[in-house]
């Protein structure tokens, strides 16, 4: 999005996941850098809010768009607790640069699977206990949203999406299609075309984002399509 690049060029401190920053290393010449691991989520935002109240213009990068499970409500949240009170016009501007999520280029790739209601859900229990997301998958799957699941797979958690599979057979049929796409408009781009009872024969990671669809979904000349309502 035009409005990233040009915030990222005005920054003199780009703060951000090693990966990410990897990934626009030609916009970080001349910056200063901060760098750090996953799991560092608050030691990055707090290192943004601290050096913004200083002075500084920093910009915070996060993957995809920064409000969908990305960084922005932590670093709202850690601005309000520093931020002072008795006088908010010393305090600096925070905003929130919107960007292309991996629901939106997946959906992309995929033809037009998110043409009616559909809900997404981030499969990794770091954060959200596993039994509010297995809540969460059987109410929207029983309300026959379109689902997108964020997270699906890593090293470390490799049960989760057969659970979110074996919750979805219980309220919609195992033809029901689906598609898989990793790392979508970047190198190594895969894009394939499945069925839910089908999604376990597939290798899926961090970089992969799952839509399946809903009862209305079909596939058309390669191309996944959830019907909006008009008439052909």
């Amino acid at each position: 999005a035009p409005r990233v690049v040009q915030v990222i060029r005005e920054a003199e401190l780009v703060i951000g996941y090693r990966l990410y920053l990897a990934q626009i290393q030609d916009l970080l010449s001349d910056k200063q850098i901060h760098a750090s691991e996953l799991t560092h989520e608050k030691e990055r935002a707090r290192l943004a809010v601290q050096s913004a109240r200083a002075g500084r213009k920093v910009c915070i990068v996060s993957s995809g768009d920064a409000g969908i499970y990305g960084m922005a409500g932590l670093v709202l949240d850690i601005f309000s607790e520093m931020s002072s009170s008795s006088d908010q016009r010393a305090e600096p501007y925070v905003e929130v640069v919107p960007g292309i999520s991996a629901l939106n280029a997946a959906a992309a790739l995929l033809g037009a699977p998110l043409m009616h209601d559909f809900a997404v859900v981030s499969l990794s229990d770091l954060l959200t206990p596993w039994p509010t997301i297995a809540q969460r998958i059987s109410a929207v799957a029983e309300a026959d949203f379109v689902v997108v699941l964020y997270n699906p797979s890593s090293r470390r958690r490799q049960w989760q999406l057969g659970e979110a599979q074996r919750l979805l057979l219980e309220h919609r049929a195992g033809t029901t299609p689906a598609g898989l796409v990793r790392n979508a408009y970047r190198e190594g781009q895969k894009v394939r075309l499945t069925t839910l009872e089908h999604l376990l024969e597939h290798e899926v990671d961090m970089f992969t984002t799952v839509v399946i669809g809903n009862a209305g979904t079909r596939v058309r000349l390669g191309r996944m399509i959830t019907p909006r309502g008009y008439e052909p």
